[in-house]
């Protein structure tokens, strides 16, 4: 059914996929959905940032109204080097190369590939980089810390 596009927002910390939306078009209303996703989930009040590549959907109006309205600071890549956002890069690397592996025949067969694919990355797939813990066991971690700490 032709290229489609998947809009990830992901907590640099624990390296969950803390929001996403899959689309047809590279809109910055539906970058805004995955946005909306990880605010609505998200389950503390502390100083955020959100860094993102110069795609023309992160610098919208939109989207940077939604960022401005939730306090969420905005930090950008200063070009087109894909080093500046490696995070982004691994998580992109690791949906298409271990998950993402066959052609879906239309949009809903992909969605569903793409919630059962980044729930196994958050809850079963375990990360060097994170100790050999999945990212939403340091994501939890880390919230009954900042919990702890507020107490």
């Amino acid at each position: 059914e032709g290229v489609h596009y998947l809009s990830l927002v992901t907590d640099a910390y624990s390296r969950k996929i803390m929001g996403y939306e899959l689309s047809d078009e590279m809109k910055a209303t539906d970058v805004v959905k995955a946005l909306d996703m990880a605010i609505e989930s998200r389950q503390y009040q502390r100083s955020t940032i959100h860094h993102s590549d110069r795609g023309l959907q992160y610098c919208s109006k939109v989207y940077q109204e939604k960022l401005n309205k939730n306090d969420i600071k905005p930090s950008m890549t200063d070009g087109y080097d894909c080093y500046q956002n490696a995070l982004a890069e691994r998580i992109n690397g690791i949906l298409k190369q271990e998950f993402l592996l066959y052609d879906c025949k239309d949009l809903e067969e992909l969605r569903h590939l793409d919630e059962e694919s980044i729930f196994i990355y958050n809850e079963m797939r375990p990360h060097l980089s994170l100790g050999m813990s999945t990212p939403n066991q340091v994501h939890k971690k880390s919230q009954v810390r900042t919990h702890l700490a507020f107490n």
